[in-house]
Parts: C-alpha cells; structure tokens; sequence
C-alpha cells in the first residue's frame, strides 16, 4: 500500500514521502498513530505542494540569515560585568546575555541560537559559535570586562 508519512519514522522515510509499505503495517500501525495517510490523487498533490511552499520557506529564512551571518561575523562585543576580589564575578554571562548584547547592537538572535556550553565565569575573550540555520553558524568575540 502506498502512503504518505506525515511524520519522520525511522528506517522508513521522511515527513512527505510518498513509500510503499505492508498493508498491515499501514492500518495497524500508521494510521491509527497518525504517522501516514493513503497515497490517493488529491493527497499526493497536497503534500507535494506543502514541500514546495516547506522549500520556498527555508529558502527564504536561509537567505536572511546569511544577511544575518554577514553582519554579525568577525564582530566583536564587549558586556560589563560586577567583579570582586581577584576579578572573581558575580553570577555569569550566559546565552540570554549575549542575546541582550546583540539586540542592543540591533541584530535579533533567539538565546537558543548561541552555542554556548557552560556560561562564562571569568573575565577575557571569547569566541563564540551562533547558529543561525543549517551550514550558516558565524563566530563572534564576545570581551567580559570587569566593572567594580
């Protein structure tokens, strides 16, 4: 039976591939979770044209971001931060602070974007990993200076 998965399923295929697969399979499982409808005429249309209008997005949202990308890449920023002895800070600069830092500088990035591991705990540079779309990921220099 053909089918259209609705959802990624593994070792089977993609969201929007059309597959053939057992009859069983199909009714027992696929359809009842929602995973796949029956490949029929006005079905296959639908679906082949969401993928386009899926493909003209990520088109879209792609090219922004490499505007984006240009912008932001080879950049350096620099946040003030409380100190106390031996340059010791108070709290971190985290993921959420360089967010605010960009937005300030007028460049728009979702906190979730930032590759950040651990928030920073200590005063100098760092280079910092933005993921902005797929193969698209700029660095910055992001410089944590001390104010007391």
């Amino acid at each position: 039976m053909k089918v259209i998965l609705q959802k990624d399923i593994v070792n089977i295929g993609d969201a929007g591939d059309i597959k053939d697969v057992a009859d069983g399979y199909a009714r027992n499982f696929l359809f009842p979770r929602k995973l796949a409808v029956k490949a029929n005429d006005s079905n296959t249309k639908a679906v082949v044209h969401q993928k386009r209008l899926a493909d003209l997005k990520r088109e879209k949202r792609t090219k922004s971001m490499k505007d984006v990308a240009l912008s932001l890449e080879g950049k350096s920023f620099e946040t003030k931060v409380k100190v106390g002895e031996k340059e010791k800070l108070f709290g971190s600069v985290t993921a959420g602070d360089i967010s605010v830092l960009l937005k300030k500088a007028g460049i728009e990035v979702d906190k979730r974007k930032i590759e950040l591991q651990d928030p920073i705990r200590s005063l100098g540079e760092f280079k910092i990993k933005i993921k902005l779309a797929e193969g698209i990921n700029p660095t910055i220099l992001v410089k944590v200076v001390g104010e007391s």
